[in-house]
């Protein structure tokens, strides 16, 4: 089901990739722009494990440097029944965590700088199993596509805003393009509607890692008082980081910023721990 649902958000994306290249460049825009959007499906599919941790600016971590880290992720992964993935750190004092990858056998998990200092063994175990969970379930491939899609399709609808703000973008009535108020339109909304896609693909899946996740841990407890932590943190420590990553962490990174809130791709914190405290044996 998964993999279907990152073939349909290729598709998804790569059409509002096509309908950029017609509305600035006409006919022959829309062509360039199929070939384009095939390429990037191509290497988001096989590399966009890796360019999310590029887009977070995450570094790989070794065992001599992580002990902790590395025996903790070492024993949930043999709980889970998954490959041991990779560990990278992500360069930020908010306590956070993402995994990426296009199945378990090809996966990631990266922690920030600050996520140890705050939390204790218990609450970084849960963190740690929530992100295992993401793997097992194998809903990583979707969110990783997705960051990678949105952030290439963010990235070049904001070179064509500023294209057709100099009058670079095609207006050739023959070729069918939607001249300079098209092309804005198109620039200004791709970024939101690939928000959009990012948001309908993420909510549910993280009530999902949270139940796997608290079995994987063998308690609920730490995973819900981690949340309480991690939401307060993040209102409280700014996160430097691409928007069209943020549905990667198990908290929203941005949540601080009040735009950021319109365009949640996290469900509510305080229901997350409801469920989760619900699971108490």
């Amino acid at each position: 089901m998964n993999t279907l649902k990152a073939w349909l958000l290729m598709g998804v994306l790569s059409i509002l990739l096509v309908l950029i290249g017609n509305a600035m460049f006409g006919e022959s825009g829309a062509m360039l722009f199929f070939l384009i959007a095939m390429g990037m499906n191509f290497f988001s599919y096989f590399y966009s494990d890796k360019i999310a941790i590029k887009m977070t600016r995450s570094y790989p971590v070794s065992e001599a440097e992580a002990p902790e880290l590395y025996a903790i992720v070492r024993r949930l992964s043999q709980r889970a029944g998954i490959p041991m993935p990779k560990l990278y750190v992500t360069p930020s004092e908010q306590p956070n965590a993402f995994a990426t990858g296009r199945s378990p056998a090809h996966s990631a998990v990266a922690v920030t700088e600050g996520i140890m200092r705050i939390l204790n063994r218990s609450e970084v175990e849960g963190v740690l199993a929530h992100e295992l969970a993401h793997i097992k379930n194998r809903d990583v491939l979707v969110g990783t596509i997705a960051a990678a899609l949105a952030g290439a399709i963010t990235m070049m609808a904001n070179a064509f805003q500023w294209a057709a703000i100099f009058g670079m973008g095609g207006n050739d009535e023959d070729e069918g393009g939607a001249g300079l108020v098209g092309g804005l339109v198109m620039a200004f909304l791709a970024p939101i509607a690939a928000m959009i896609v990012q948001m309908a693909i993420s909510r549910s899946r993280e009530y999902g890692a949270d139940a796997t996740g608290a079995r994987i841990a063998g308690s609920p407890d730490g995973l819900a008082n981690a949340l309480l932590k991690l939401e307060s943190a993040a209102h409280r420590i700014p996160m430097q980081t691409n928007p069209a990553t943020s549905h990667l962490f198990i908290v929203n990174p941005l949540s601080g910023a009040s735009v950021a809130r319109l365009f949640s791709t996290h469900p509510p914190i305080q229901e997350r721990v409801e469920r989760l405290r619900s699971m108490r044996v």
